[in-house]
């Protein structure tokens, strides 16, 4: 048994010196501001999270920390007992309580319990597909808005580890995950593994959190955000392309987890995703085990480029 039980990943939190240049990208990423007062900066999604990316102005830039929900504050006071942390308030859009822990690769996890929840703003609504021998829409137009994509909501986060194998007990420990696809380049030799939360029978993402062991030092790999769909994943590459942003890889389709993805770099060189249309499992379809070549590949689209110290993303 754990100590708690995730829910979700709630949010990644970053330093960058200019936040208003930071404020800029995630606009044009397809995030809406939900609070910021000049040292820090909360952006949303169009969901019902009060918010999933922040920003502190720092001179050192880089990746501060990730955010897990949890179910109730009693699951966050057997954490803070457990680890000899301390329960606090969240002064930021929703409020609610935090406890901060320290992973062992050194990553700051705050988990989080007990937030308001934010008023969803609705996304363009978007007529249904004519395809593969059903045809919903007659005499309706299907007119794409030009534009940023509208992210949803944060689904998953990927960290490069040193030791696989000791943080994939250290999160699972407190956090019960469940296994979706552990990554084996040998049959006896295991670098990583997809994770998802324990919802028991309600569906959960096949992967909230990738642990990956590299050879490079321990570090962010990247941070996944859902968009509304596949045209509003496309319009936002369009929209992203055009206005100078660096382009990392995509747009293709992941093996393991299934997504349609394509990925950016902040103007700090932090990896950011675009997703849409991935895998959907409860805690009973248990896990598999996935090659390198499936981690690596594409089912179609770009090829992954390739790699620079020790770095794979999924």
């Amino acid at each position: 048994m754990s100590i708690a039980k995730a829910y979700d990943v709630a949010y990644v939190r970053f330093r960058a010196p200019d936040l208003e240049m930071m404020h800029s990208f995630l606009r044009d990423f397809g995030m809406l501001e939900a609070y910021f007062d000049g040292e820090r900066l909360f952006m949303r999604g169009h969901g019902n999270n009060p918010y999933v990316h922040v920003t502190e102005r720092s001179p050192d830039p880089g990746f501060a920390a990730l955010g897990i929900w949890v179910n109730s504050e009693e699951e966050l006071r057997n954490l803070a007992a457990h680890d000899n942390a301390t329960v606090e308030d969240i002064a930021a859009p929703g409020g609610g309580k935090i406890v901060r822990l320290e992973d062992p690769d050194g990553f700051v996890v705050e988990v989080v319990a007990g937030q308001e929840r934010a008023e969803p703003i609705e996304t363009t609504r978007r007529e249904e597909w004519n395809q593969g021998g059903r045809y919903p829409r007659t005499g309706l137009l299907r007119r794409v808005k030009q534009g940023p994509s509208h992210v949803e909501r944060l689904g998953h986060v990927v960290l490069g580890v040193s030791n696989f194998r000791r943080s994939e007990v250290w999160y699972k420990e407190r956090f019960g995950l469940v296994t979706s696809d552990e990554i084996r380049p040998a049959p006896e030799v295991a670098i990583g593994a997809f994770m998802r939360c324990d919802r028991g029978d309600q569906p959960c993402d096949h992967h909230t959190i990738f642990l990956l062991e590299r050879p490079a030092p321990a570090g962010f790999m990247h941070a996944a955000y859902e968009v509304a769909d596949l045209d509003d994943l496309m319009t936002g590459h369009e929209h992203l392309k055009k206005t100078g942003y660096a382009h990392q890889w995509g747009i293709g389709r992941h093996y393991l987890g299934s997504q349609i993805f394509d990925y950016w770099k902040d103007p700090w060189g932090n990896e950011i995703e675009h997703w849409t249309d991935g895998d959907r499992l409860i805690a009973a379809d248990g896990g598999g085990v996935g090659s390198i070549p499936e981690l690596m590949g594409v089912q179609w689209g770009m090829p992954m480029p390739p790699l620079t110290d020790g770095e794979a993303s999924s």
